[in-house]
């Protein structure tokens, strides 16, 4: 049985991947933005061992959610779904870039890290003069390159986490539309297989991967000096580092 917190859980594809863990008898905490949405997160997901609440958006608030969640003792997995899409670019980098940052420098290490990407990165820039000058430039495609470099960065740095990155589908969820073409199904699956199988193509690093199967990505991700800059310039903003 694993333990697995997941970010942005209080609906889409976060909801479903804990309602799917919950169904296979592992025990799941969930996040929601705040106390209302982390009730009804509650209602939604019976089963569910406890919600934690924190605003994303907020480089302090997410600080503080790395402390409640490491009060909860240690978890074999993190899920780290949250996102925005149609947001101001701030909003885009501080919860689709620098959250996951920050969870993972400050949550106590999981045996395994899965981190939601995007199809849409590989049409994305790392943008790194613009971490440092102007945050207007950024968009989703960029932060979700900047999700899938951390995600490599941190399989390279620490080889005893099984660290990877999902691009989910163009899923009908809220954040979809109710007319996108992937299967919705597919498009948690591959996050939940990855936070919990024993399967031997299940426990890798540093891979990319789409309905269980892995996928090519946008090559910049790999370059580890640009990795560096990018961890470099995330410690600046936030005040935290990746050890």
């Amino acid at each position: 049985m694993a333990r697995v917190f997941i970010t942005g859980s209080a609906d889409g594809l976060g909801q479903f991947a804990a309602a799917a863990l919950i169904a296979q008898g592992h025990k799941v905490v969930l996040h929601a933005r705040n106390e209302k949405r982390g009730l009804e997160a509650l209602e939604k997901v019976p089963g569910a061992e406890t919600v934690v609440t924190a605003d994303l958006s907020s480089v302090d608030e997410t600080k503080r959610l790395a402390s409640k969640v490491n009060t909860l003792g240690k978890f074999d997995a993190v899920i780290h779904n949250a996102g925005v899409y149609q947001a101001p670019p701030e909003e885009i980098l501080a919860v689709n870039t620098l959250a996951p940052y920050i969870l993972t420098c400050l949550v106590e290490r999981p045996k395994r890290l899965i981190y939601l990407s995007s199809g849409m990165h590989i049409d994305g820039r790392s943008k790194l003069e613009s971490l440092k000058t102007d945050f207007s430039r950024i968009t989703y495609s960029d932060s979700k390159l900047h999700v899938l470099m951390l995600c490599l960065a941190v399989a390279r740095k620490w080889p005893g986490v099984y660290a990877n990155a999902v691009d989910p589908g163009w899923v009908p969820t809220k954040m979809g539309g109710k007319g996108a073409p992937d299967d919705l199904q597919k498009g948690f699956e591959t996050q939940v297989w990855l936070a919990e199988s024993n399967e031997r193509s299940a426990k890798v690093s540093g891979r990319y991967f789409h309905h269980q199967k892995e996928s090519r990505y946008n090559p910049e991700a790999d370059d580890v000096e640009l990795q560096e800059r990018f961890l470099i310039l995330c410690k600046e903003i936030t005040g935290v580092s990746l050890n």
